[in-house]
Order: C-alpha cells, then sequence, then structure tokens
C-alpha cells in the first residue's frame, strides 16, 4: 500500500491536506478581467449598439428585441460557445429570415419558433454534426449573403427616401419609382449625413485620423446624424422603446405545421451555417495577429454550436431576436487584441446597462440614419471579393442562382436551388472530359482532360484504337479521377498494344501516376520529388558491351545507380529485373577505382540517359518549375544569401535538399568524392574546394559548415582496401587526401579488439571512449549495434575533415571572431537516418550525439533538434 495513503479512511493521524510533495492548494480563483479584454468589449458594445436597433427596424420587430437578442448573444452565447472571441446578437444574415415570419405568423410566434430553432442547435451539437454543415459549397454560401444583403439594402432604402417598406424584393422595385417621386427631404438628409460619416470616417488622415479612427464608423454616424437632428429640430420619425412592462414574450406557435417545421429549419439553417462560419473566420483572424497579448484556443465547433443553441432559447424566451455569429463585431472584437471570453460578456453587460439607463437618449436617434446604416451593412454583404473567388473557381453559376433565388424566392429556397445548382456542376465537371490525339515525331499523344468515368469510355477506346500497331505512344491523363471501366480499357489497350511491338507510356498530372504493373513498361517517366520507389527508369537489359562490367554500387566511387542498390556486393553488376528492387545493404563492397562502366553511368539503363534526362527536364517545366517560377526569380533579383555551407559526397544517393528539408538558396553545396577537405598546400592538393569554402565564408558570409559523411560509401572502401603507394590515376591520388582519416581510425579497426567495449558503452547512452594511446575520440552513432570497417572509417573521415577546416585561414578567422560554427553529420541511406555531431567543449574535436538526446532543451542540442525535424529553412543544419 502506498505510503501517502492512509490505512483506515478514519485515520486521526492523518495531517496532509493535500498530497505530499505537492504545493498546497490556492485559494478560491478570483475573476480577473484584462484590460485588453475591458477596451475589445468597449470597442463592440459601441458597434453593437446601433446595430441591433438597425436589424430590429429592419425586421419590424419591437427595437428592444435587438438590445435583447445583443445582451443574451454576448453573455449566454459568448459564456458557452466554443469560439471564445466570436461576437453573437442579431445578425444582418437573419433579418431577411425573421421579417418574413413576422410576416407571415406575427411577432410572438416568431419568438417560439426562435426557442424552437435553438432546440434544434442544442440536438445537432449533441450530435456533434457541426463539421459536416462546413460540407456546404462556399459559393452557396457566400450567394445567400449577398442575396439577403440585397433584400436588406431594398427595402431599407424605402426608409431612407421617407417611405415604408414593402414584403418583398419585387414589390420594393415595384414601389421604388412611386417613392422616389414622394421623397422626404429631412429623412434623406439624414440618411446621406450618416452615408458620408460612414465612409469618410475611417479615411481621415494624419495623426488625428489615428486617434479618431479607434472610434467605430457605425456609431459616429448615427451619433452625428442624431446630433444634427436634433441640433436642428427635424420632424423625423425616430426610436421609440416602449416601456419593458409592456414588452411582448413568446407565445405558443400557432399555424401550419409544415409552415412552422421549414420556418424553424430555416431559422436553424441560417444561424448554425453563419455561426460556424464565422467562428472559422475568427480563427484565420487570431492567427493572422501580429502580437497576440494571450494564447486563444482554436473554436470548439460542437461547443459553438450549443452555444448559440442555447443563446437562441434564452433570446426567444425573453422576446429577443434570432440569435447568429456576427461577423462585424467579432472582427472588430479580434483587432482590438481581446484574449478571452470575457470581452464578448462584457459588451453583452453594457449593453444591458444601455438598455436599461440610456433609452432617453436612444429615442433621440432617427430611424432614417439607423435605415441607412442597415442598408450599408446589406450593400457590404455583396463582397466583390466573394465574386472574384468564385469566378476563379469556376463556380459563378452557383453563386448567381444562389443569389437571385435568395432575392426573389426566399432563404430557403435559394439555398436549396443553390444546392441543386451545385450538383449539376460537378455532375458535368465529372462527366466533360476531353481526349485529344497528336502525332509529333513519330509518337502518337493521347491527352486525356478532366475526369476518366465509364461515360468517356467509348471516345477513350475510339482515339486508343486511332494509334497505328507497333507504334510508341504516350498518354497524358490531366485529371485527379479514373473509374474501373477506364481503368480496364486502358490496361487492355496497354497490354494489346505492347503485345503487337508498341511501345507505351501511360502518366499523370500526379507523381508516380502509373496503370500497369512496371514489368509490363517499356520505361516510366521519372517525375521530381516524389516517393522514390523504383525511381530509376529501367529497361530490359542488354548485353553488354564485350570486356565491359557493370556499374559500380557507389556513385563516389566512379559510377552511379541513379538512386537504385541493385547489385551484389563485391561485384560489377547488371541492372535488376524490371519492377523488383535489391534489398541488399547500401554498404556494399565497390569496384575497384579505374573499373570501366557502361555508358551513360546509370545502372540498368541501355546506352546514354540523354532521353531520359531530356524527359526529366521536361517534366521540370511542366510540374515543378510553375511553382518555382516566382521564387527562382527573387532569387535571380537579389542573388544568393546561403546560410550555410554544405561538404558532402558525390553519391547519387545522398540528395542535400531531401535530407535538410532544404529548397533554392538555402545550401551552398560541395560535392566531390569521399567529401574530403584537403589540407592547404598540401602536395596533389585541390585548389576547387579551398576556393569554395573561401567564396563561402568571405563572400557569402555563411554562418556554418556541416560536413557529411553518408554509409556505403565508395570512397571509404576504396581506401580500406587499395594499395596507395605509387598512385597512378586521378582517383587513386584523391583518395590519398583520407589516409589521415584512415589512420585516426586504424586503432579502432585493429581486429576491432575494443569493439565488446565500445558497444556496451554505447547500448548504456554513454560517450564513446577516448583512446588513452592518442587522445582521440572513436565515435559511434548511438542506438545502433555492429559497425563494420567502412562504417566506422566514414564516421572518423568526418571528424578527420573537420579537423581540416580548422586549416584554412578563412575558417580559422571566422571561427576566432565566432562568425562561423562547425557541424559534423552522418547519413545511413539505407535506414534514412541522419546522426548529428556535437562539439565536445574539452577536446575540441567531435562526438556523436544520441538520437535519444534531441528533444533535450539545453542549449548546445537546440541546432541538433531544428536539423532533426526539418523546421528552419535558413540556419544552422
Amino acid at each position: 500500500m502506498s505510503a501517502c495513503v492512509p490505512a483506515r479512511a478514519d485515520s486521526a493521524r492523518t495531517k496532509h491536506i493535500h498530497p505530499p510533495h505537492s504545493p498546497p492548494p490556492g485559494g478560491p480563483r478570483r475573476f480577473r478581467l484584462a484590460g485588453a479584454d475591458v477596451s475589445a468589449a468597449i470597442a463592440v458594445f459601441l458597434i453593437a449598439l446601433p446595430l441591433s436597433l438597425g436589424i430590429a427596424l429592419a425586421t419590424g420587430a419591437p427595437l428592444q428585441a435587438g438590445l435583447v437578442a445583443a445582451a443574451v448573444g454576448g453573455i449566454v452565447a459568448g459564456r458557452i460557445g466554443g469560439c471564445p472571441l466570436q461576437v453573437s446578437g442579431p445578425a444582418a444574415g437573419l433579418t431577411v429570415v425573421t421579417a418574413d415570419l413576422i410576416q407571415h405568423y406575427g411577432w410572438r410566434t416568431t419568438c417560439a419558433i426562435t426557442i424552437l430553432a435553438g432546440l434544434a442547435q442544442l440536438g445537432l451539437g449533441c450530435l456533434r454534426v457541426a463539421r459536416s454543415a462546413l460540407a456546404v459549397s462556399p459559393a452557396i454560401v457566400h450567394g445567400m449573403l449577398a442575396g439577403i444583403g440585397v433584400t436588406i439594402a431594398v427595402a431599407q432604402l424605402h426608409i431612407v427616401l421617407g417611405g415604408t417598406p414593402q414584403s418583398s424584393v419585387p414589390d420594393n422595385l415595384v414601389a421604388l419609382p412611386a417613392q422616389l417621386a414622394n421623397l422626404h427631404p429631412a429623412d434623406l438628409a439624414v440618411s446621406v449625413l450618416t452615408l458620408t460619416l460612414l465612409l469618410l470616417w475611417p479615411r481621415v488622415p494624419g495623426r488625428a485620423g489615428a486617434l479618431l479612427g479607434k472610434l467605430p464608423a457605425a456609431l459616429i454616424a448615427v451619433a452625428g446624424a442624431t446630433a444634427v437632428a436634433s441640433l436642428t429640430g427635424l420632424l423625423l420619425p425616430k426610436v421609440d422603446l416602449p416601456s419593458w412592462s409592456s414588452h411582448a414574450l413568446a407565445t405558443l406557435p400557432d399555424g401550419p405545421v409544415l409552415g412552422l417545421l421549414a420556418a424553424v429549419l430555416t431559422t436553424t439553417l441560417v444561424c448554425s451555417v453563419q455561426s460556424l462560419l464565422g467562428a472559422v473566420a475568427v480563427d484565420k483572424l487570431v492567427t493572422a495577429r501580429p502580437a497576440p497579448a494571450g494564447h486563444v484556443k482554436r473554436s470548439n465547433l460542437d461547443r459553438e454550436l450549443l452555444g448559440q443553441g442555447a443563446a437562441n432559447i434564452v433570446s426567444g424566451s425573453l422576446g429577443g431576436l434570432p440569435i447568429a455569429g456576427v461577423a462585424v463585431r467579432s472582427s472588430a472584437n479580434v483587432a482590438a487584441g481581446a484574449v478571452s471570453r470575457n470581452s464578448t460578456m462584457l459588451h453583452g453587460v453594457l449593453v444591458v446597462i444601455a438598455a436599461l439607463l440610456m433609452v432617453p437618449a436612444l429615442e433621440l436617434i432617427p430611424l432614417a440614419s439607423l435605415a441607412a446604416l442597415v442598408m450599408a451593412v446589406g450593400l457590404k454583404m455583396v463582397s466583390l471579393n466573394h465574386i472574384r473567388t468564385v469566378t476563379r473557381h469556376r463556380e459563378v453559376l452557383v453563386y448567381a442562382v444562389t443569389t437571385f433565388g435568395v432575392v426573389f424566392l426566399g432563404v430557403l429556397e435559394g439555398v436549396a436551388l443553390g444546392i441543386a445548382v451545385a450538383v449539376g456542376v460537378a455532375l458535368h465537371r465529372l462527366t466533360r472530359t476531353r481526349i485529344t490525339h497528336d502525332h509529333v515525331e513519330g509518337v502518337h499523344y493521347v491527352h486525356v482532360r478532366g475526369q476518366l468515368t465509364f461515360l468517356a469510355v467509348p471516345r477513350l477506346s475510339r482515339i486508343l484504337h486511332q494509334v497505328p500497331p507497333g507504334a510508341d505512344a504516350a498518354v497524358e491523363l490531366d485529371g485527379s479521377f479514373m473509374d474501373h471501366a477506364a481503368y480496364e480499357t486502358l490496361q487492355d489497350w496497354q497490354k494489346t498494344h505492347t503485345a503487337q511491338g508498341g511501345a507505351v507510356d501511360i502518366t499523370g498530372r500526379r507523381p508516380g501516376t502509373r496503370i500497369s504493373e512496371p514489368a509490363e513498361e517499356d520505361g516510366c517517366r521519372c517525375r521530381p520529388w516524389t516517393p522514390w520507389r523504383n525511381h530509376q527508369c529501367e529497361r530490359p537489359p542488354k548485353a553488354p558491351p564485350p570486356g565491359a562490367h557493370g556499374p559500380a554500387t557507389d556513385g563516389s566511387a566512379g559510377g552511379s545507380t541513379g538512386g537504385s542498390t541493385g547489385g551484389t556486393p563485391g561485384t560489377a553488376t547488371g541492372p535488376n529485373a524490371p519492377g523488383t528492387r535489391d534489398t541488399r545493404d547500401t554498404a556494399g563492397t565497390p569496384a575497384a577505382p579505374g573499373a570501366p562502366h557502361p555508358p551513360g553511368g546509370s545502372g540498368g539503363a541501355d546506352g546514354p540517359t540523354g532521353h531520359e534526362l531530356a524527359r526529366g527536364i521536361s517534366a521540370f517545366h511542366r510540374n515543378t518549375g510553375p511553382l518555382m517560377r516566382r521564387e527562382l526569380a527573387r532569387l535571380a533579383r537579389e542573388g544568393q544569401q546561403p546560410s550555410q555551407l554544405f561538404l558532402t559526397c558525390a553519391d547519387s544517393r545522398v540528395v542535400t535538399s531531401m535530407i535538410t528539408s532544404s529548397g533554392p538558396g538555402d545550401l551552398f553545396v560541395v560535392r566531390n568524392v569521399g567529401n574530403f577537405v584537403p589540407l592547404p598546400g598540401e602536395e596533389s592538393g585541390d585548389d576547387s574546394v579551398a576556393a569554395a569554402i573561401e567564396y563561402a565564408v568571405d563572400v557569402l558570409k555563411v554562418r556554418s559548415i556541416t560536413v557529411c559523411g553518408h554509409s556505403g560509401c565508395g570512397a571509404m572502401q576504396a581506401l580500406l582496401g587499395a594499395e596507395h603507394e605509387g598512385a597512378r590515376t586521378p582517383l587513386q591520388r584523391w583518395l590519398r587526401h583520407g589516409l589521415p582519416s584512415l589512420e585516426r581510425a586504424l586503432p579502432a579497426l585493429d581486429a576491432h579488439a575494443n569493439e565488446p567495449e565500445q558497444e556496451q558503452e554505447q547500448e548504456q547512452g554513454q560517450e564513446p571512449e577516448q583512446r588513452p594511446e592518442d587522445g582521440r575520440f572513436r565515435p559511434l552513432p548511438a542506438g545502433r549495434g555492429h559497425l563494420d570497417a567502412a562504417e566506422r572509417l566514414c564516421l572518423a573521415n568526418v571528424v578527420q575533415q573537420l579537423e581540416h577546416l580548422r586549416a584554412h585561414d578563412s575558417v580559422a578567422q571566422a571561427l576566432r571572431a565566432g562568425d562561423l560554427e562547425l557541424h559534423g553529420m552522418y547519413f545511413h541511406v539505407g535506414e534514412a537516418q541522419s546522426y548529428l555531431l556535437s562539439e565536445d567543449a574539452e577536446g575540441g574535436v567531435f562526438a556523436l550525439v544520441p538520437t535519444t538526446d534531441l528533444t533535450a532543451r539545453a542549449p548546445e542540442y537546440l541546432t541538433v533538434r531544428a536539423a532533426v525535424s526539418g523546421a528552419p529553412r535558413r540556419g544552422p543544419v
């Protein structure tokens, strides 16, 4: 039994009132209100007050209903909802729906419908279907909002002109000429003043504009128009807030059941979709804030739906308008720096205070001013940015049909019509396929644009049979979907055409698209940056020239496999069988230096690879080039500014940009056989490496240099097995730069005398043992067992080349000035695992950092963690 738990529940000897070894619990949590939340709440309140009255006026509801909805939306939805910074209340998107309900069922039944819609939202929230609401096409949502905005603007235009709006848009348009002939100058003047202030207030220039811009334009517009109307004594219809004692509350719904169900469904749909989309938009606004004052959690959409449902139930019960998330107030809340839901709740409290204490001031507001404000909000709902977006995505038809459907038929009818059109457009795109056939320089090209379904099979089959038997053919699939019928048609035709002596190359837009097994293809089309399974194009082997050997197993020893690892260790091999991969370890024995190789230098290729190279370049022009053109154009203008010099082996399997997650302009790369750094002034030295180091350090001002070795290095194999006296060939003379590395590694390689002790130290997480005979480290990669001689030499070579780097004047000066760092790296090809070296402060040499320490937060490991995760694009590897 744990010593921390008493043996008996009534033990009088137990004195602990909190778990031992833990701090005593603090007192009750105090409510804290951040200053940013207070200022944000005031800003939102000043916007919400006039808008709530204006929306209530536009719907034909009692004006107090707008204040009730604003208060309940702030307090209830703000407390329960899942989006902390979204402000809920009476929304312009609900204006048309609410006005239609009041017109048909009366105000008290509309309140009951609001309650039922809230219950429906609670049910949807409990079912966790909030994410499903986001499946509605954005074109439909934007079209719905645009239609509602047009309806609001047309209706409020009559109040702006001094008249009374009709019940529908067509009726309002028919009555507009008569209203223009009988306009009221006073109402029009106040409306024009409101719109002018609303438009010009955010555009006040200079320092004064920066100060005045903190006040919301909506408040200034209504307050300015109210002040002018009061000072000039204009006789205008004004806000009339009846006594709260006579405020109308909800009653039992009265009307046809189907009509009421449709009303509840419409209210639920509009409230839910607008609130959920608003929550997603608020998350984006919070993420885009340059310097947030505090951490704000991402929205919980299911909880947001529950909060909206609870708010609608309370609002309907208290005689308020339907509630939804409001974009204008939410964006103002985020822009004002709110950090918690306290700002939303406080804004609701301020609305309650205003509704109780500011009634005399509110009754001075002209209705024409509120109508102008709401009309401007409605016009903003027709967003040009949304129109450009749907046009770019070829969904303008869905947008237009939804908009006109909402304007002339109603919200629910318009949305249903928009969904039907969206489905029709999707089906049209699915069935619309263009298939063309071209004959260029002896090759027949069949280009398929669009989705390839069974409906397009007859046309596809007809075009494919236009390709003569035995001809070279290329089928390009420019689409993202192909069903089983089309797949079988292509596969059967390919088999038949290949059996007749023809060649078929089937490619798609997506990298690595293939139709048949690799063994059935005459070749493949390599795409850049694909999962590199069988990335090397292989063709059936041809008899090698007399006396020629297969390619070496390592690119750095004279031959390149192009990414494949086929062959048997220690022997020269031909290409692998098509569609297969050799699973041997990459650390094979290479061909002896100077062994002849077939033309082309690519294992498995039958002769020169110029054709494959041209096809690869063509694939870059078609796929990668358009994506990189802007970045490469910037680099062409600004020049290269790499932060790192990366010195590695010429082995074709070591792809620097891939293993470091870097891109153009990030690394200044120097590659040579064995990743050697010749000492300055040494006999048979190489000025090209020294020149690259000098240029990188003195001209490019790189901040770090990394020497990277790798497993299966042919240069290390050659060092172990070749004679080093009387070197005759250039490769043998170059390998002499690795003799210091061989000398460093010889004590550890000598019959592996101390190998068991080293591996035991490694398994226990200790650093490699320091050898007393020469004072040098013998590094081992952490977590690895038996190492062969070549791998030990690779590790020692990395450490040795780092010492050679220090002998170069430019490097030594930069190290003394603290402007440069040296790093070592070892890449195991077969395991796709990198090991980084950390500098030992005492010995001045390097020891391998165990991979288990990569999560440590010590300063010396920060660079290692960043490099392995691939997080930074710039900075030390």
